[in-house]
């Protein structure tokens, strides 16, 4: 059996895996996020002939596993995308959202192109691509055998990372004999709020694992509801507001839970808590469908009559009129809104009117990727761009790891030591490349298992009590190896003028543009000559 990394290798998100055996099946289908460099990937052909899959298997349905399944669709897939039932629910509003934000990104950078006598932009994938993609979408029991193709079976396991997400057993061949290849997805934490635990593997041949937090440990659930306590009592006494950059799946829900909690037990003073996000609430309404999904703690709270979604505080901000409308708000609220990484959506317009402000609280509860504005942030940065203007940083950041749904380094550790192969084979993705090595070497000391760790566009050769092999790309000629040197410096020089586009015309830098232009004609006749 081969695997190829197509996403989430030397990267946290765009989790693309291909594997062939009697058929071509791809685990995930995920958009890249992180930044314009990352960005661009997404963009870049298929290695692969989407037509010729057999099936796609989502583990789950954030938009860095699902989010170019729209656009694998539109390239010509036409097979089943099997996933669980909670994950169909919250794709059919995600991927919809998503394709929203690609074809008003594409009007945007349209307008401006066509000022600049360039081409117009085309969408990655339009809103009716979505819907064609939610049609293929067939919902499958956790914990059921599902035959891919002759030989290739399938096992949904319960990853406890948010509602409906999953760990993916596969076997080529006997259920006992068979090789067997377990991909992680994005694991969870033990006691983690909402979902239940992490279902423990215990055997297979090879195991594919996430290391998004591979390197660090969390801390604890308690020291984070402390925080987040202070978070808003500082930005209370000060007048001035609480913004929470949140995913509108799981991390929404998880933290209208902790505050109500709070706003019950008395621990923070009553102040109006928005939640500005339509994604964010339509999420959360699925969720309240799905109790019989939850852990036994939140049942528990929602038997003793509380919804653990929602506070007499709780204001719903549905339309654009509504979000606008908080930036005209006087006094201390609590303002929550995607996206969660603040590299797109309805948190950019708040951190612009906001994170300059002495006294305003800006609260980080997610994984903010390489390149990203977040990142940026929580790095240290003194001022960021946010819509076009330099704003600076006087907002007091709160980094708050303990929500985080991703299992730190010790409990990625322990659920791996479930495993009684000794011979295990252990991919690690889903991790910076710092990170992953780190990972990997840790998981080689401590639990003396061999480890991968794949680049991008890596293929990995599976075989039964075999250590994978790394298959060689095709040979190419130097010269080949020039020019695809010189398309990507052609590739990476013109979106770094995109960047420099809207900074230029606000300085009225017309020779300098005119320059950089000429420069970027010659670069690229050097290209077609080459």
């Amino acid at each position: 059996m081969k695997v190829t990394a197509y996403g989430a290798a030397g990267c946290v998100t765009g989790s693309c895996f291909l594997i062939e055996s009697d058929k071509r099946v791809l685990v995930d289908c995920g958009l890249f996020q992180g930044g314009q460099a990352m960005d661009a990937l997404n963009r870049e052909p298929w290695p692969f002939d989407p037509a010729d899959l057999q099936a796609v298997l989502l583990t789950h349905a954030h938009i860095d596993h699902s989010g170019r399944l729209p656009k694998l669709v539109k390239d010509g897939f036409h097979g089943p995308i099997y996933t669980t039932v909670p994950t169909a629910a919250l794709c059919r509003i995600l991927l919809l959202d998503s394709a929203h934000i690609q074809e008003m990104e594409a009007e945007w950078k349209t307008r401006r192109h066509l000022r600049k006598g360039h081409p117009p932009v085309s969408p990655l994938y339009t809103t009716e691509d979505a819907e064609k993609a939610i049609a293929l979408l067939q919902p499958v029991s956790q914990d059921q055998f599902l035959n891919v193709s002759e030989t290739m079976r399938v096992r949904f396991r319960n990853a406890g990372h948010i509602l409906g997400s999953s760990i993916l057993e596969l076997w080529r061949g006997d259920l006992k004999d068979g090789l067997k290849i377990v991909f992680s997805g994005d694991i969870g934490r033990k006691d983690q709020l909402l979902v239940k635990d992490p279902q423990p593997i215990f055997e297979a041949d090879a195991l594919f694992i996430e290391s998004t937090y591979g390197n660090r440990r969390h801390r604890s659930y308690e020291e984070s509801v402390a925080e987040l306590a202070e978070a808003v009592r500082y930005s209370y006494e000060h007048g001035e507001k609480v913004l929470v950059p949140a995913f509108a799946v799981e991390r929404t829900q998880e933290i209208l839970y902790v505050l109500g909690q709070l706003f019950r037990e008395g621990s923070i003073p009553r102040l109006p808590v928005y939640l500005d996000s339509p994604l964010a609430i339509a999420a959360t309404e699925i969720f309240r469908q799905m109790v019989h999904e939850f852990d036994e703690q939140t049942q528990e709270i929602i038997h003793q009559g509380h919804d653990p979604f929602h506070f007499p505080e709780l204001v719903f901000s549905r339309s654009a009129q509504d979000s606008q409308a908080l930036n005209e708000l006087k006094g201390p609220a609590v303002i929550i809104a995607g996206n969660g990484m603040c590299t797109a959506g309805r948190i950019l317009h708040h951190l612009k009117h906001n994170l300059w402000r002495r006294g305003c609280s800006l609260v980080i509860v997610g994984y903010q990727a390489e390149g990203s504005l977040g990142r940026r942030i929580i790095e240290g940065a003194k001022s960021v761009r946010v819509l076009g203007e330099d704003i600076m940083v006087r907002a007091k950041v709160f980094t708050i790891g303990g929500f985080s749904a991703h299992a730190d380094q010790e409990e990625l550790l322990q659920w791996l030591s479930h495993f009684t192969n000794p011979k295990l084979q252990v991919v690690v993705i889903h991790g910076e490349k710092e990170i992953a090595a780190s990972f990997a070497q840790m998981v080689r000391r401590r639990l003396k298992l061999e480890t991968t760790v794949p680049e991008l566009g890596q293929t990995l050769f599976f075989d039964k009590a075999a250590k994978p092999t790394v298959v060689p790309e095709v040979a190419r000629s130097r010269w080949d190896e020039v020019l695809a040197v010189v398309e990507a410096r052609v590739a990476q020089a013109r979106r770094g003028l995109d960047v420099w586009a809207e900074r230029l015309d606000a300085d009225g830098s017309e020779e300098l543009e005119a320059a950089v232009r000429v420069f970027m004609r010659t670069l690229e006749r050097y290209a077609g000559k080459a």
